[in-house]
């Protein structure tokens, strides 16, 4: 076990910690709320756009499901008639200015998650450091409305709407902030988002409710054939996940009866064909953000697990409704000139 293994455990378990780490963590609560309270004293440091900005984050550290939740909102928005685009920072790639995706961008220049949310929507995707400057080339692009991925603490994008994901299992850990626990601003932060989306779990009172669905592979090279999940149960696999919680895409895989052997690698791990090279013929399954950065050296056996986000009605509806509100939508004929 890595130590940020051993660290992350501890965070999630009821034994106390160390002195040291609760110093080191009240002191970053004080600086992250002196932070956000110099932007809220000066309005002028955070950058607006000309069309409304939808912030998706999470407290936590890891994964809570932002980036599926992400897709089914670009998704959803845009069957309403709008067009969203996607702001990311880009976590994992190497690139420093910012960027609009092309049809075929490369993880390893642009980051993972960008490239699933891209193959995923074929809505517009942009990338950068700069968060503001990587959003307004969405604005040039013609989008109407703006999603930015993992941006809950990023003030200089100034937002419309605010939405916190929470791991439904996890919740909060220990309820410390870094690096004592996994939390990157206090709990109470969420008094102030406008919707809080529990992945998993049971939601609590105020909480939306939200499900990963997954129950196909799909071959990375297409002459292979798709797989419904249900023809492997009881049958072994090696799964493999470099996300926030890989041990969410494992249990999910248990839960459909499928003989699992563990694979996890830290979050945007830059695979080669060596780290999944098992000297058998198993089906190696993966989840779609590891699939991008595999196809280019992808065998026969290997399968990649999209995830869906499946959200009420009356959620989507409230958020639409709050859209409209946060400013009005530009005019566009129906075929969006």
């Amino acid at each position: 076990m890595s130590l940020s293994d051993a660290v992350q455990r501890n965070w999630y378990r009821s034994q106390p910690t160390s002195l040291a780490l609760r110093a080191l963590s009240r002191l970053y609560g004080w600086l992250a709320r002196r932070r956000r309270a110099r932007f809220a004293r000066h309005p002028a440091l955070s950058v607006g756009m000309p069309v409304p900005v939808i912030v998706i984050g999470n407290l936590s550290v890891g994964g809570t499901g932002k980036t599926p939740l992400t897709i089914a909102l670009v998704e959803a928005l845009r069957a309403q008639g709008w067009h969203p685009g996607v702001v990311s920072r880009g976590y994992g790639g190497q690139r420093r200015v910012p960027e609009l995706l092309g049809d075929a961008p490369d993880p390893a220049e642009v980051g993972d998650e960008p490239c699933l949310i891209r193959g995923r929507t074929g809505a517009p995707v942009a990338v950068g450091r700069d968060r503001p400057a990587a959003a307004r080339l969405l604005v040039e692009a013609g989008v109407d409305v703006i999603l930015a991925d993992d941006g809950l603490q990023h003030y200089r994008l100034r937002r419309d709407i605010e939405i916190c994901v929470i791991d439904g299992i996890r919740r909060f850990g220990n309820g410390w902030l870094l690096p004592a626990g996994p939390l990157r601003e206090p709990i109470e932060r969420l008094k102030d988002v406008d919707f809080r989306v529990c992945n998993g779990g049971v939601a609590q009172d105020g909480e939306v409710p939200m499900r990963l669905l997954g129950d196909t592979a799909y071959p990375l090279l297409g002459e292979e054939r798709t797989l419904p999940l249900e023809s492997l149960v009881g049958k072994r696999v090696h799964a493999v996940a470099a996300i926030g919680n890989p041990r969410r895409f494992f249990e999910s895989l248990r839960a459909q009866r499928i003989d699992v052997i563990e694979h996890p690698f830290p979050d945007h791990h830059a695979f080669s064909a060596r780290d999944l090279d098992f000297a058998d013929r198993l089906p190696v399954l993966m989840t779609g953000k590891d699939a991008v950065k595999c196809i280019f050296f992808a065998r026969k056996h290997w399968y990649s697990v999209p995830v869906r986000a499946d959200l009420p009605d009356s959620f989507l509806r409230e958020l639409t409704d709050r859209l409209r509100r946060a400013q009005p939508r530009p005019k566009r004929t129906r075929d969006g000139a």
